[in-house]
């Protein structure tokens, strides 16, 4: 089967939690976490969750395990830089049972056309705890939005299908 005839048959209904990690950021001026909700929306996506943490290893460990039962998709934004406090990566990474690396390697390729060498910088990440796939994604709005108009939208309901078939 082809990825096209695999994408029309991905009918599973996508829920997801929308995580920022941040010290700084607040309901009110998250741009970043806000962007993702209406690009979702505008896929006709729900989006069941919303928190935003501290760039903190156990508020970010906490924000992925209280998910909501039906949530599927995770999308994070934020601590995937190179600071001492950028810890979102290497927290998720110890969660995953799957790395989907291609994910990474993707982000910092298209990122390089947009901000040179700095894309090396990034630390984005995807993978999979049981049928939920997770993304992390850096925090600014352009990143969020050359993840996800670029890779994430166009496979989310493909992905999800994948992790709910036989």
């Amino acid at each position: 089967m082809s990825t096209s005839e695999h994408k029309q048959k991905a009918t599973i209904p996508v829920f997801c939690k929308v995580i920022t990690v941040s010290d700084t950021r607040t309901k009110e001026d998250d741009k970043s976490g806000k962007l993702i909700m209406e690009l979702l929306k505008r896929e006709e996506i729900a989006v069941i969750n919303y928190d935003i943490v501290k760039d903190d290893q156990k508020e970010i460990q906490a924000a992925i395990e209280s998910a909501d039962e039906a949530v599927n998709a995770i999308l994070i934004n934020g601590g995937t830089g190179f600071t001492k406090r950028d810890v979102t990566a290497e927290t998720v990474k110890t969660m995953l049972e799957k790395e989907m690396v291609g994910f990474g390697e993707l982000f910092r390729y298209l990122s390089y056309d947009e901000i040179g060498s700095a894309s090396m910088l990034s630390k984005a990440i995807a993978g999979t705890i049981e049928r939920t796939i997770i993304f992390c994604m850096p925090g600014s709005s352009n990143a969020v939005r050359l993840a996800m108009e670029k890779l994430i939208l166009p496979e989310l309901k493909h992905i999800v299908w994948e992790l709910h078939r036989q």
